[in-house]
């Protein structure tokens, strides 16, 4: 009776001690997991007998958001490639230092004079690298010069690309893969931005006789339109289609708000840095080396990766936007078709990553028992990449399934859906979850 009353005191006595760090800020790092109900642990547990496991690596942890506490650990500290996972990193990083609100802007101005419906001057373009520009816009700053009153232009068309430096490819980038170019000014994801000015501004009327060059934008100028998209629309696009060029695009947001002019990747990566020192880790134990998680010199960890997903789920200025960016399990984006017919679809909110040999897996779930979860899983040095994802699909389904559910049926294949059936299905959101996202409505509204 004794040594029952004594734990009850010092478990009550430890919780206190965790709120006391929590009210001066202090990041609360457990050395090791803490109590939880064995089932969960037992099952994954099991989960390490896999043959995938005989020919590949796995880090993984899980970490219990509700009770502050990490639930299950296997070589979470190892240093792993993170494929687009790495997404994770930038998307918490921006939303912490920018905000969803910060805005991309690409904008068209006019030096010289209008005389007779002609401008006698220059069209300077300065781009802020948003990755969603297209044709649309491009024909709405075709217009807005029309709309001026210009119906010639003899001059000089100017790209203006201060905005990051000359490296159109990132860091470690496979030369043969499908990369993205890295330039402030593109339209539709391509490096002819002036070019297709002046095909737009063609087709829409106005006569050019100008020469295209490269240069900054003169004090004098004056603005004619602009284009603006805040974090919030790229992160979308980002997240839910793991899309590469808006990754790094984001990346580059954060690298020009330090100041630096041109911004590189190592303003960024500075960015970074710093909130993984805030989290209460030690930078120098990473390799950041882009935005997208495409480079091979991006080496994390899925402690990393969790204590980036814990610090955003504290945060109401950021879980918000973040959630609402997350590929939910069997219903959209790069997980619209994983977890069908389980208790994980609806519930897993998480960035997928693969590349070669490499599949990843992180974010949120609930547990059946209502509590909200963090983890991360990744397997290197996987052939296929299909094994990678299973393994990843039957963590969740355990963190997801009741109590209750045999741990056969609970990791056992799943029949495809009738599609029928799955037509008009909603997701289910955490109750906690749901409410932060409500919260989050209100004051976008």
């Amino acid at each position: 009776m004794y040594a029952k009353m004594r734990k009850y005191l010092l478990t009550i006595l430890f919780n206190l001690a965790i709120l006391c760090i929590a009210a001066q800020g202090v990041e609360y790092q457990p050395a090791e997991p803490l109590p939880y109900p064995t089932d969960i642990q037992q099952r994954l547990d099991t989960l390490l007998t896999d043959k995938i496991l005989q020919t590949s690596q796995l880090g993984l942890m899980v970490y219990d958001l509700t009770a502050d506490s990490a639930i299950y650990c296997h070589n979470e500290r190892q240093t792993m490639r993170p494929a687009s996972t790495q997404k994770l990193v930038t998307a918490i990083t921006a939303l912490d230092r920018l905000g969803g609100d910060y805005q991309l802007r690409t904008s068209l101005y006019f030096t010289g004079t209008v005389r007779d419906n002609t401008l006698k001057g220059s069209l300077i373009c300065v781009g802020g690298m948003d990755p969603a520009f297209d044709a649309d816009d491009m024909k709405a700053f075709a217009e807005s010069v029309r709309q001026m009153g210009i119906y010639a232009i003899q001059g000089n068309i100017v790209a203006d690309r201060s905005l990051k430096d000359d490296d159109l490819l990132g860091e470690g980038w496979c030369w043969d893969d499908d990369n993205p170019t890295l330039s402030p000014l593109l339209c539709g994801r391509k490096d002819n931005f002036a070019e297709r000015l002046v095909l737009a501004l063609r087709n829409s009327g106005v006569t050019v006789d100008a020469q295209i060059t490269v240069g900054r934008l003169p004090a004098q100028a004056t603005m004619i339109c602009t284009t603006v998209r805040t974090i919030d629309d790229i992160l979308r696009l980002m997240m839910k289609d793991s899309d590469n060029l808006y990754a790094e695009a984001v990346f580059y947001q954060l690298a020009a708000a330090t100041g630096g002019r041109p911004a590189t990747a190592k303003h960024a990566r500075q960015s970074i840095e710093r909130l993984v020192q805030q989290v209460g880790l030690n930078p120098s134990d990473y390799k950041v080396a882009d935005g997208s998680g495409l480079s091979l010199y991006n080496y994390v960890t899925p402690e990393m990766h969790v204590r980036l997903l814990r610090y955003a789920y504290h945060n109401p200025a950021i879980i918000g936007h973040l959630l609402q960016a997350l590929p939910i399990a069997g219903i959209d984006g790069t997980l619209k078709s994983r977890m069908k017919g389980t208790p994980a679809e609806g519930n897993v909110r998480a960035k997928t990553g693969t590349v070669t040999c490499v599949s990843a897996l992180a974010g949120y779930c609930t547990t059946a028992g209502g509590h909200d979860l963090c983890f991360a899983i990744m397997n290197q040095g996987v052939l296929r990449v299909a094994d990678g994802r299973n393994f990843q699909d039957r963590v969740c389904r355990i963190l997801c399934s009741p109590a209750s559910t045999p741990l056969s049926q609970a990791i056992a294949p799943v029949q495809p859906p009738v599609p029928a059936k799955a037509k008009g299905k909603t997701p289910r959101k955490p109750q906690k979850m749901q409410k932060q996202a409500k919260r989050h409505k209100r004051r976008r509204r």
